[in-house]
C-alpha cells in the first residue's frame, strides 16, 4: 500500500481540469418542453420490448413538465402504473445517502475528509494502513482498492446479516489493487456510509433519510425499507426473464418482491420512489440544495462537492453505431457519475436491483432533470430513452437509441449463448474423483461465512444459511467441478470446483459464474472456502 501525507483531500487536478473544460463547452439552445408524442413513444417501446411497467418524470427550470406511468405494476395481478406508483430505484439512491451525509457536514458533525475510524472506532479494512487513512469521501467514490462489486454476496440475493455485521466482515475482503490507485465500483462501502450515519446521529439510516431528507423535500410516500414498500398497495413488482438459456432470456416472470434489495444493503440502493415524488428530488438537485419554500436541504458548498469529480473511470468503447453516446471522459463524484455527453455536462446515475432498473440524469447547464424506471431488466429502454431525451434537450436529431441498444444487447446475448453451447464448452466425461459423500462437509470463507455441502440419495446439495436458506443441487460437470441448480431462479448458476490434497481430501472450494454476462454482484470468484475443521477459526461466523 502507498504511504500518504495527511492533508486536505479534494478532486485530482486532472479531474478538476476536465470539469472546468466542460463548463467552457458552448451550449446549444435547449428545448423547453418534452418531445411531442413522448407518451406514445414510451408506450410503443414498452410493448415492443415486453416491459411490464415504466414511469417517467421530467423537471425543467424548477417545474414538472412530465410525470406519468405506463403499463402495469404486476403481470400476475395487473394494475395500471400511474405517476404515484413506487418503483425500486437501485443505486440512484446512493445520492440520497450522500445528501444525508451532506446534512451532517453542514451541521459540522462530520467532514468529507474525516477519517472513518474517528467516527467508527471498530471499522476495519483488510490493510491496517487503509483502515487508518480511509475517509468519508473515500467511502463514496469507489477508489478503496476493493475489486468490482466486492462483497456483494453479503446481500445477494438477500441476507440475514445485520448492517453492523456486514460492515464488520469487510475486514476479511482482500483488496484487488492499492488504495486510491483506480476506480472499481462497489456497494459495500455505501453500507459503511449508512452505518456511519447511525454512529454519528444515533438514528438508523432509514429513519434519517426518510425524515431528514425525503420528508423535508415533500417525498411522503417514498420508502427506505422493504416493510414500508410492501405496505404500499401502489407499487411496481419486479420482473425478469429467467427461463431461457441464460438470465435475460425467456418469458417475463414476476419475482419475489423481497429481492429488490437486502435490508443490510439499503444505503447502497434501497429506495422506492414514484415519478411524482422524484420530481421534487430533481428540482432540489438542480437548485443546488435549495427548497421551493426558500429554505435549504443542503448548502451550495455541499452541492459543489457532490458534483465535483474525484476519480477517473475507464471509458468503454462502444460499437460505431453507438459511438455518439460514448463520453470523452467519465468520472465519479459523490454518489454521481459526471461525464460529457455530446458536448454537454451530464450528472447522472443508474440503478439496478433484481427485476428493476432506473436512471436519474441531470443537465445542470440546461436546468433539466430526468427520471426513468422500469419493473424489469430491459436496460435498453432505460438508457436508450435517457439518451433520446438528452438529445432532445440538447437540440440534437432523433437517433433511435433504444432500438440500437436492443440490437446490441441481443447480439451480446446470442454470443454468450453460443459460447455456452459450443462443442468446446461441453464437459469432459471425467470424474468425479471421489464418492459423493466425501465432498460433503461444512466450509467457510472468511468474509462470506459458512456453507454446507451434503450428500443424500446419490445427490450433492449446497446450502447458504445466511442467504435465507438458499440452496442448490450440485450436478457433476467434469473432473471435480459441479454446476449449481439453485432453488431460486434469480441466482446466476455457478461452477463449484473442489480441490483435493494429496490424501484425496477436499482442501478448498472455489466458484465462478457460468454465464459470461453474469452481473458483477455475483462475485463468486472472490470466494475461497476451506473445511471448517482446518480453517474455521479464521472464518466469519
Amino acid at each position: 500500500m502507498r504511504p500518504s501525507v495527511r492533508r486536505r483531500r479534494g478532486a485530482p487536478a486532472g479531474a478538476r481540469l476536465l470539469l472546468a473544460l466542460v463548463f467552457l463547452f458552448a451550449p446549444v439552445a435547449a428545448a423547453s418542453e418534452p418531445p411531442a408524442g413522448l407518451a406514445q413513444r414510451v408506450e410503443a417501446l414498452r410493448e415492443a420490448l415486453g416491459v411490464p411497467g415504466a414511469t417517467f418524470a421530467i423537471v425543467e427550470d424548477g417545474r414538472t413538465t412530465f410525470a406519468r406511468g405506463f403499463g402495469v405494476t404486476d403481470l400476475s395481478a395487473p394494475q395500471a402504473v400511474n405517476a404515484d406508483t413506487l418503483f425500486a430505484t437501485g443505486s440512484t439512491g446512493k445520492a440520497f445517502t450522500v445528501a444525508a451525509l451532506a446534512l451532517l457536514v453542514d451541521q459540522g458533525r462530520i467532514g468529507w475528509d474525516d477519517r472513518v475510524i474517528d467516527h467508527m472506532p471498530d471499522f476495519r479494512m483488510w490493510d491496517p494502513w487503509v483502515t487508518r487513512e480511509m475517509t468519508v469521501r473515500d467511502l463514496l467514490v469507489h477508489r478503496s482498492g476493493l475489486g468490482l462489486g466486492a462483497g456483494d454476496l453479503l446481500f445477494v440475493p438477500r441476507s440475514d446479516l445485520s448492517r453492523e455485521e456486514t460492515v464488520r466482515r469487510l475486514r476479511h475482503i482482500r483488496p484487488a489493487t492499492s488504495f486510491r490507485s483506480g476506480y472499481a465500483y462497489d456497494n459495500v462501502l455505501y453500507i459503511v456510509a449508512g452505518q456511519l450515519i447511525e454512529a454519528v446521529t444515533g438514528r438508523t439510516w432509514e429513519e434519517f433519510v426518510r425524515e431528514d431528507v425525503m420528508r423535508r423535500i415533500g417525498m411522503r410516500r417514498s420508502t427506505a425499507s422493504d416493510a414500508q414498500l410492501l405496505a404500499e398497495p401502489n407499487r411496481a413488482r419486479p420482473h425478469a426473464r429467467l427461463n431461457g438459456a441464460i438470465r435475460g432470456t425467456g418469458d417475463q416472470v414476476p419475482l419475489d418482491e423481497r429481492l429488490n434489495v437486502a435490508p443490510n444493503a439499503a444505503p447502497a440502493g434501497g429506495l422506492a420512489i414514484s415519478a411524482d415524488e422524484m420530481t421534487r428530488w430533481l428540482a432540489v438537485q438542480l437548485a443546488r440544495g435549495a427548497l421551493p419554500e426558500g429554505e435549504r436541504l443542503f448548502s451550495e458548498a455541499a452541492s459543489r462537492e457532490m458534483w465535483t469529480p474525484v476519480v477517473l473511470q475507464p471509458v468503454a468503447e462502444w460499437p460505431a453505431n453507438l459511438a455518439a453516446t460514448q463520453p470523452n471522459f467519465s468520472t465519479y463524484a459523490l454518489g454521481w457519475d459526471v461525464q460529457d455527453y455530446r458536448g454537454a455536462r451530464l450528472v447522472w446515475h443508474g440503478g439496478a436491483v433484481f427485476g428493476s432498473l432506473a436512471a436519474v440524469a441531470l443537465l445542470p447547464d440546461r436546468n433539466v432533470g430526468l427520471f426513468i424506471a422500469v419493473n424489469s431488466e430491459e436496460g435498453e429502454m432505460v438508457r436508450g430513452l435517457m439518451y433520446e431525451l438528452l438529445d432532445h434537450y440538447l437540440g440534437l436529431p432523433h437517433a433511435g437509441w433504444p432500438e440500437q441498444l436492443r440490437d446490441f444487447k441481443r447480439a451480446r446475448t446470442e454470443q454468450a449463448i453460443a459460447a455456452l453451447q459450443a462443442p468446446a464448452a461441453a464437459p469432459a466425461e471425467v470424474g468425479p474423483s471421489l464418492p459423493l459423500a466425501r465432498y460433503a462437509g461444512d466450509f467457510a470463507d472468511p468474509w462470506y461465512g459458512t456453507i454446507g455441502i451434503r450428500e443424500a440419495g446419490g445427490r450433492l446439495t449446497v446450502s447458504f444459511p445466511h442467504a435465507f436458506g438458499l440452496s442448490a443441487e450440485l450436478e457433476h460437470w467434469q473432473y471435480d467441478t459441479f454446476r449449481t441448480r439453485f432453488d431460486d431462479p434469480n441466482m446466476e448458476p455457478a461452477y463449484v470446483t473442489f480441490q483435493l490434497d494429496a490424501d484425496g481430501k477436499v482442501e478448498r472450494i472455489t466458484m465462478r459464474a457460468v454465464s459470461p454476462l453474469a452481473d458483477f454482484s455475483f462475485d463468486y470468484h472472490d470466494l475461497l472456502f476451506t473445511p471448517v475443521a482446518q480453517g474455521g477459526d479464521h472464518a466469519a461466523p
